[in-house]
């Protein structure tokens, strides 16, 4: 395929979203099923246009002055991807099956190429109904943190210390570009790429199929970092979905200890058997989501982490198509969620035992709120600072989360160089 019939099929596809109010990743396996003359390049182009128009949806429909499906996917090409209009209409002429030529309206605003007067979660790309919340956030730095989640992410590695070092990891992944990560000591990252550019398939590696590294975030592997949980411990992973952090825990105690991997979910659950068996982690048992399965857990864990159900908009760079399905009702249902997992969570730490409360949202209201809200609710827990625990891990000299009370932290992409992940710890009184 040219460029001209990859811009079809991207039109085609965001007009599938649109319509059908659907997935992202399964509209394009539907198209790629009824399509299969194209080849895995031209699925790879075709899903960076699309997955780019789902990032900056709203500050390219304002550059291009309509939010057609045409007018988005023509303006990630041209503004996004650095084709002037001369460029687009040259890909558009060879191409019997491209879209039709620029219209004057069109070349007019590509050559402008411009954000004035835009409101502010325009240029933030945040939906516009979010953005009181999301702007009393992050105060003057809210439209650099909303622009910042719309960027491609690079993909993180996180190298299991059971089995290998980072630099084994970096010298077999050289040839990929891989370089250490800035913060978490164990992470390696392979820096997003541009335009059409593909990234590896890291799956593919012989040290994934070994067991050396994960795919995980740095601010993934840095939230079960300041678990610290320690070798000999007692641990429940109450919200243990496909098993990253609670592998991430098994390595930081060294295979020594007990970790209980807990979800209320079967089939989120479901991969941590294989990744446990690849890693070579030995310290894990896997609780099933039945009547009670955690009866004998009560008022024993020297810590429980709770990375609870949430919106995801820490993790808006990987899935773009989440941020528009976003609604308000959505947002209620997952601040009782959480608060029905902290309260359930709380009966398993022993006194003197830690509660550890994350998210991937950046949201004030499924953040310190929560932890806020249940701490003056349960007196016996107290709020240790986890931005005091940041300067002794980490370090001065390393990037620093946002905290709005020097106790919790947000990490972001703009402040850390990582998704988005909320921290807070609380210990236990006697």
């Amino acid at each position: 395929m040219k460029d001209g019939g990859r811009l079809s099929a991207a039109i085609e596809v965001i007009e599938d979203i649109e319509s059908r109010r659907r997935p992202v990743q399964e509209a394009l396996k539907d198209w790629g099923t009824s399509h299969r003359f194209a080849g895995s390049g031209d699925r790879t182009v075709i899903g960076n246009l699309v997955f780019d128009v789902l990032r900056k949806r709203s500050s390219l429909a304002w550059r291009m002055g309509a939010e057609s499906a045409r007018d988005l996917v023509l303006g990630v090409y041209a503004l996004e991807w650095g084709n002037d209009a001369e460029a687009v209409n040259a890909a558009l002429a060879e191409d019997r099956h491209a879209p039709a030529a620029l219209s004057d309206k069109e070349k007019a605003a590509i050559a402008a190429n411009s954000l004035k007067d835009a409101p502010d979660w325009v240029k933030a790309d945040i939906p516009e109904w979010l953005w009181p919340s999301f702007a009393a956030n992050f105060d003057d730095e809210a439209v650099a943190e909303g622009a910042a989640l719309a960027e491609r992410a690079p993909i993180d590695l996180r190298v299991n210390t059971l089995k290998a070092t980072r630099e084994k990891v970096l010298k077999r992944l050289s040839s990929l570009g891989a370089e250490s990560t800035r913060i978490a000591p164990t992470g390696v990252r392979l820096k997003a790429r541009p335009g059409p550019a593909r990234m590896p398939h890291v799956q593919a590696e012989e040290g994934y199929r070994k067991g050396w590294f994960e795919l995980q975030d740095e601010a993934s592997q840095i939230a079960a970092l300041l678990v610290f949980a320690q070798a000999g411990e007692q641990v429940l992973d109450f919200c243990a979905g496909g098993g990253g952090k609670t592998l991430a825990l098994a390595a930081a105690m060294a295979n020594k200890g007990q970790i209980y991997a807990y979800d209320s979910d079967k089939l989120r659950l479901a991969p941590i058997h294989e990744r446990i068996a690849r890693a070579g982690a030995r310290n894990i048992q896997v609780r099933q989501p039945v009547e009670g399965a955690l009866d004998d857990l009560v008022g024993r864990m020297d810590r429980v982490l709770v990375d609870a159900p949430c919106t995801g908009t820490g993790v808006w760079r990987r899935r773009p198509d989440a941020k528009w399905r976003l609604s308000e009702p959505a947002l209620e249902d997952r601040i009782a969620e959480q608060e029905q997992a902290l309260s359930i969570a709380s009966a398993f730490v022993k006194p003197g035992g830690f509660l550890i409360y994350a998210t991937c949202s950046v949201l004030a209201e499924e953040n310190e709120e929560q932890v806020y809200r249940f701490t003056e609710a349960n007196e016996e827990f107290e709020l240790v600072s986890v931005g005091e625990v940041w300067q002794d891990t980490f370090g001065f000299d390393k990037p620093h989360p946002w905290s709005a009370d020097m106790k919790t932290i947000t990490m972001t992409p703009a402040s850390t160089g990582t998704d988005g992940f909320f921290v807070a710890v609380m210990v236990k009184n006697a």
